[in-house]
């Protein structure tokens, strides 16, 4: 068995399946949920209804994308790689949907455990038979399909349990909301979980959405910040303007690293919604509320809901005191709050050199 798997180029390992497939599906989720919901964004800010239909496009290839992500680092052979195409479309649609039917967000989470399974499947039986070309595929899809519509389900009913405890936090008084839905909101942004899409099944608006907004700020432009000295100005940017899912696979090495940003999400929470009330009052960008910085997403909601509130009379005017505390929550706080938290870190050695480089 050794000799085969050795073969097959299957190794099974915490590295293969929990960085390096890690890192890769971040990469497919950015390609085309990310990028997808910026693109829209931009398109009904804009009124560009051509831009806005190529962001849905982009969104709905999501599954796609983060399986055939995956499968890349996985280095599954051209026949695996093209039918995991397949494989994360459906996986992803069903880990959307809950044990009772109803709406899930556990998407992403049930690509990952569906497409690695169904990529070392197919790895397995590739070339070892002369229709090759028949056997591959359909082994691939057919383990992959039969697993998402065995799991997929439940890993969304799990995820959506993460959406339950921001639902309950909502309920509370802001001091206590805004540290429950920060830190919660901003771990599910950097694990293999959507926050946007927690977001848009909650319909997480409002004071909730404010504090969402903080807690995914803290972890992409605290990431950015507190690794620029290991990646400079390109990490400084995937991260804080892509997201800070690229350190999944540092975080499962050292999940010290965490630390700091979980720790400023705790703090820039409650001060977005007892300090400045920062909300997000658009009701059609829920969805923005758990993108943080990507593309700005995040700060386009929030500027919509102004606008909106403007619109309908709730709000006389954009004051420059919803601009300063825009910018200290999303930005300023973040970047200073974690970067301190890094440095500390650094002396006592729960951060060592090297621990935050992204591959």
């Amino acid at each position: 068995m050794k000799e085969f798997l050795k073969r097959k180029n299957i190794v099974i390992s915490g590295k293969r399946y929990g960085i390096d497939a890690l890192s890769a599906m971040a990469q497919g989720l950015f390609a085309s949920l990310l990028i997808g919901t910026i693109l829209n964004t931009i398109g009904k800010q804009l009124g560009i209804v051509w831009l806005t239909e190529v962001g849905g496009y982009a969104s709905q290839m999501s599954g796609a994308a983060m399986a055939v992500a995956i499968g890349y680092a996985l280095q599954a052979p051209p026949l695996v790689l093209f039918s995991l195409v397949t494989v994360g479309y459906a996986a992803n649609a069903l880990g959307s949907t809950t044990l009772t039917g109803g709406a899930g967000a556990g998407g992403p989470l049930a690509v990952l455990f569906i497409a690695v399974i169904a990529a070392e499947c197919g790895k397995a039986v590739a070339g070892e038979t002369k229709v090759d070309i028949l056997v591959t595929p359909i082994t691939t899809i057919l383990v992959g399909l039969g697993m998402a519509y065995l799991i997929a389900p439940a890993i969304g009913t799990a995820a959506s349990s993460v959406g339950r405890v921001v639902m309950w936090a909502t309920d509370q008084q802001p001091f206590l909301m805004g540290i429950v839905v920060s830190v919660v909101v901003g771990i599910a942004l950097t694990l293999p979980i959507s926050s946007a899409a927690i977001c848009a099944a909650l319909g997480l608006t409002g004071l909730a959405g404010g504090a969402a907004v903080a807690g995914c700020c803290a972890q992409m432009v605290g990431f950015a910040f507190m690794s620029f000295k290991e990646n400079k100005w390109g990490g400084l940017v995937s991260q804080g303007i892509g997201t800070s899912m690229l350190q999944m696979g540092n975080i499962v090495k050292n999940p010290k690293i965490w630390i700091a940003p979980i720790l400023t999400s705790a703090i820039t929470g409650p001060i977005a919604t007892c300090v400045f009330h920062l909300q997000m009052n658009d009701p059609a960008s829920a969805v923005a509320s758990g993108m943080g910085t990507c593309g700005l997403v995040g700060q386009i909601g929030v500027y919509a809901g102004w606008v909106n509130d403007v619109a309908t009379g709730v709000k006389a005017s954009i004051t420059a005191m919803d601009w300063i505390g825009l910018i200290l929550i999303c930005f300023v706080l973040p970047a200073v709050l974690t970067t301190l938290f890094g440095m500390g870190f650094r002396k006592i050695g729960w951060i060592k050199e090297g621990d935050l480089k992204l591959s």
